[in-house]
C-alpha cells in the first residue's frame, strides 16, 4: 500500500566526532558549516519483506530484491508488480537470501540484469553471481545464467557481502564475505572467502586481474583481506569504492585496489563481540592497507552511493551516502582531497534499517529500509 509523504525538518546539521583510521584524526562539525536542506520522506512503496537492493531499469521503473528471495518490479507510481517468475531457489537463512541486484549498462538495448544471492547445495551454500534477460513484459526472468560461485562452500548464514558494481571497463566487481566462522581465510588466494572479485559480464577472468598466473591463487580475485562487505559503488574518480562490517568497532571503507591486501583479521580497528582483542591486536602491518575511514563503535553499514546531482544543493553535491542498520539512519559524508573530512547524521526519526542507497536517473536519493514491512523511498528537497 502507498502511503503519504511524511516531512522530516532539518535545521542545523547535528554532526557526530569520530576517530579516523588514517592517523586518528578527530571529524568534527567545523564552524559555519551549511545547514541541511529540508528534505520530504516519500514512501513509494511498502509491504516489502526485508528489501535488499533496487536497481533503475529505464522509464522511471525499478527492480527490487526481498531477501526471502523474490524479485520485483516497482511501477513509477510505486505499484508494486507479483514476483517476478525465474528467480533461482536461494538459500534465505539469516543474512541469506536473494540480496544485490544490478542493471546491466545497456539495459535498454539488452534487457540484461544481474544478481548475486545465497545458493544452496549439499556441502553448504555460497554466494553466487547470476545474469538474466527480463522479458519484455516484466514478468519472468530469461536465459538465467550462473557467472561465478564463491569457493568453498561453508556452512553457515552469515557474511555473504553480495553487491555488484559494473566497472567503466564493462568488467563486474562482486563483493565477497568470509563467511564469519573461516576469517582467516580472508588472507588465502586459494579460495573467495574475503575477497573482491573481478569478472567479464560472461563470467570469465580478465586477463589483467592481479593474481593471474599466480601459483595456488584463484584468478577472480581482485583484492584480499575483507570482512563483510555490503555497500560498493563507482566514485566520481571511477575508483571502487566499498564498506565492510567490523566484528564490535571497526567498519571501514577501503578503495580496493589490484592485488591490494586490507588487513583483515590481522588488522583490525574492532574487537571481538564481548570484548577482547582479535588476533594480536594489531591496527597495522606492513604490506596491509589502511581504511579511508572506519567507525568505532559500529554502525553496520550497508548501501552506498555518490551524488553527482545538485537537487539538493551544492553543498551535498559529491557527497558520500552510507546507511546504518544499526542506528537506523543515513550517513552523508563530505569528502575533500579524498578523505572524509565530516559526517552528518540524517533521517533519524525515520527509524528504520536502512539498507540500501541509490542515486536515481533523476538525481534523488532512493533508500530501502530492511524490516518485515520495509520500505521504498525516495528523498524529495523539501521546498
Amino acid at each position: 500500500m502507498r502511503r503519504q509523504p511524511l516531512c522530516l525538518h532539518f535545521g542545523q546539521p547535528r554532526f557526530s566526532c569520530l576517530a579516523a583510521a588514517l592517523g586518528m584524526a578527530v571529524i568534527c562539525a567545523a564552524a559555519g558549516a551549511q545547514p541541511a536542506p529540508e528534505l520530504r520522506v516519500e514512501v513509494l512503496a511498502g509491504d516489502l519483506e526485508h528489501p535488499w537492493a533496487l536497481a533503475f531499469i529505464g522509464d522511471g521503473r525499478m527492480l527490487v530484491t526481498e531477501r526471502p528471495g523474490r524479485l520485483r518490479l516497482v511501477q513509477p507510481d510505486g505499484a508494486l508488480g507479483p514476483p517476478i517468475a525465474g528467480v533461482p531457489q536461494v538459500d534465505a537463512v539469516g543474512q541469506g537470501g536473494l540480496l544485490d541486484v544490478a542493471a546491466d549498462s545497456d539495459f535498454v538495448r539488452n534487457r540484461t540484469i544481474y544478481f548475486c544471492y545465497a545458493e544452496p547445495g549439499i556441502a553448504g551454500n555460497a554466494t553466487a553471481l547470476a545474469s538474466a534477460r527480463l522479458s519484455p513484459d516484466g514478468q519472468r526472468l530469461e536465459q538465467v545464467t550462473v557467472l561465478f560461485r564463491q569457493r568453498p562452500r561453508v556452512r553457515s548464514s552469515l557474511h555473504f557481502g553480495c553487491r555488484i558494481v559494473e566497472n567503466t571497463d564493462g568488467t563486474l566487481f562482486l563483493t565477497l564475505g568470509e563467511r564469519f566462522f573461516r576469517m582467516q581465510e580472508a588472507q588465502n588466494l586459494a579460495n573467495h572467502l574475503g575477497k573482491v572479485v573481478r569478472l567479464r559480464k560472461d563470467g570469465s577472468v580478465p586477463p589483467d586481474n592481479p593474481f593471474v598466473g599466480t601459483a595456488g591463487a584463484l584468478p577472480e580475485i581482485w583484492s584480499i583481506g575483507h570482512r563483510n562487505m555490503q555497500g560498493a559503488t563507482l566514485g566520481p574518480d571511477g575508483r571502487l569504492w566499498t564498506h565492510e562490517h567490523g566484528p564490535q568497532g571497526g567498519d571501514e571503507i577501503n578503495l580496493p585496489e589490484a592485488g591490494k591486501n586490507y588487513g583483515w583479521p590481522v588488522i583490525t580497528y574492532g574487537e571481538n563481540y564481548g570484548g577482547g582483542k582479535i588476533g594480536a591486536g594489531l591496527t597495522a602491518r606492513p604490506g596491509m592497507e589502511q581504511p579511508l575511514y572506519q567507525w568505532t563503535p559500529s554502525i553496520a553499514p550497508s548501501g552506498m552511493a555518490f551524488l553527482r546531482s545538485a537537487r539538493y544543493g551544492p553543498g551535498w553535491q559529491g557527497n558520500l551516502f552510507v546507511g546504518s542498520l544499526k542506528f537506523h539512519l543515513l550517513l552523508r559524508l563530505e569528502l575533500r582531497d579524498g578523505k572524509v573530512v565530516r559526517e552528518q547524521r540524517l533521517l533519524q526519526q525515520l527509524d528504520q534499517r536502512i539498507r540500501d542507497v541509490r542515486e536515481g536517473p533523476d538525481g534523488l536519493l532512493y533508500l530501502l529500509t530492511d524490516e518485515d514491512r520495509g520500505q521504498l523511498i525516495r528523498l524529495q528537497p523539501g521546498r
